[in-house]
């Protein structure tokens, strides 16, 4: 990976001082573009994985500091045993084959969720991955695994509980951010969903209180490099104003 110049971001439209600092996605549409293009559901998961060392590569050379990827929810299991299972071994896979290069590049890698329900191998996968990136200080690729943004904030707000019963003091907002699994993180400014649905589907739902949305009918798989880019692009021709004026 190379890190990429102003005048090689302005050649793609972009301006370096504007680009987000941390991009979330949902990478929706992978069973549906199998199907489009007559294939099996474990080719589009497949082909999906094959998609984000692209968008990876290019969000670690635009200067992006971390991206946050939702890999897999707390509703995923509700998925066919044998989909699950086409599921966990492109995730061994992917940190397996990838790290050698993610790590050679400086990238941290760290999971966001509770690893504690997945098999063995894949836990090991993730575990070896984080280990051998933590010292890292380029970007910043959180895997969200198992992830629940209702049970995130359940979790940190029984946290803050258990404190304020031991301390007698109440919590303030900075505590109950150190408790979420985005601590440390900047703030989220951009998150992309693709395949064409209009949801958040239980992520990030706190971290997106001020993140601009970007939706789009592309198909995870589709969703190439240049496409990245767009989203980028209408990202920076909004006014963030926070409720405030310009």
């Amino acid at each position: 990976m190379a890190k990429l110049t102003i005048e090689e971001l302005n050649e793609l439209g972009l301006r370096a001082e504007a680009m987000p600092r941390h991009v979330a996605m949902i990478m929706d549409g992978n069973g549906r573009w199998a199907k489009k293009n007559g294939f099996l559901r474990a080719m589009g998961h497949r082909a999906g994985v094959t998609r984000l060392r692209e968008l990876v590569r290019f969000s670690s050379d635009s200067g992006i500091k971390a991206l946050t990827l939702y890999a897999f929810s707390t509703e995923n299991w509700k998925r066919p045993d044998d989909e699950l299972g086409v599921l966990f071994s492109l995730l061994i896979e992917f940190f397996n084959k990838e790290i050698d290069e993610l790590h050679r590049n400086n990238v941290c890698i760290r999971s966001i969720g509770e690893l504690d329900a997945f098999p063995l191998k894949v836990r090991e996968a993730v575990k070896n991955a984080e280990q051998r990136t933590k010292n890292n200080g380029g970007l910043m690729l959180n895997i969200a695994l198992n992830y629940g943004s209702q049970a995130e904030i359940l979790r940190a707000a029984g946290a803050l509980c258990k404190r304020a019963i031991e301390t007698g003091e109440l919590p303030t907002k900075d505590d109950f951010e150190q408790e979420l699994y985005t601590c440390g993180l900047p703030e989220l400014d951009l998150l992309i969903r693709t395949s064409g649905e209009l949801r958040l589907s239980n992520y990030l739902l706190y971290q997106a209180a001020y993140a601009e949305l970007y939706f789009t009918d592309v198909f995870w798989p589709d969703f190439t490099k240049e496409e990245y880019i767009k989203a980028i692009k209408e990202y920076q021709r909004r006014s963030r104003r926070y409720g405030g004026l310009e």
